[in-house]
């Protein structure tokens, strides 16, 4: 038991266990900054220009509750018991994910991405030689030509 318990550790405390956790929370906070930002400051100005809507409040109603329609909030609705397709929170939640996409795109991916082509590009390329069967460009360590598959004599 002790054994199991000193194994359990190691693996908790190993880098990437604890990088994952780490960027799980962030990810968490991140998630609720950006819903923050498309319920409070991208969709009222959004709302306003197609003429005061109010996207979260937007639903087709598909059983009327006790008592029926209007409703004057989709919360309303939701209180009466009617059954709703709540498409205006759909349409809050494909903002939400390209908002945050992009930023992952733009700001992790692509400098990442940048990154590795720099790192690759200051490495030295491995010796080369070509097979003097076909004529292809092969590591200069190779034993056998992986295009023609040719034995190589060194």
């Amino acid at each position: 038991m002790r054994n199991l318990i000193e194994n359990f550790q190691a693996f908790i405390m190993r880098g990437n266990v604890v990088d994952m956790a780490v960027g799980i929370i962030i990810g968490m906070a991140f998630g609720s900054i950006v819903n923050s930002l498309v319920r409070d400051v991208i969709m009222p100005p959004v709302g306003l220009l197609l003429g005061k809507i109010d996207f979260s409040n937007l639903a087709a109603i598909l059983k009327q509750g006790t008592p029926p329609a209007p409703y004057a909030s989709l919360a309303a609705a939701q209180a009466a018991g009617a059954v709703t397709i709540n498409y205006g929170l759909f349409i809050n939640t494909i903002i939400n994910f390209t908002i945050v996409a992009a930023v992952v795109f733009f700001l992790m991916v692509r400098p990442l991405a940048a990154l590795q082509a720099r790192r690759k590009a200051a490495e030295p390329a491995p010796p080369t030689k070509e097979c003097p069967f076909c004529y292809i460009e092969i590591p200069a360590k190779a034993s056998r030509c992986p295009h023609c598959t040719s034995t190589l004599v060194s």
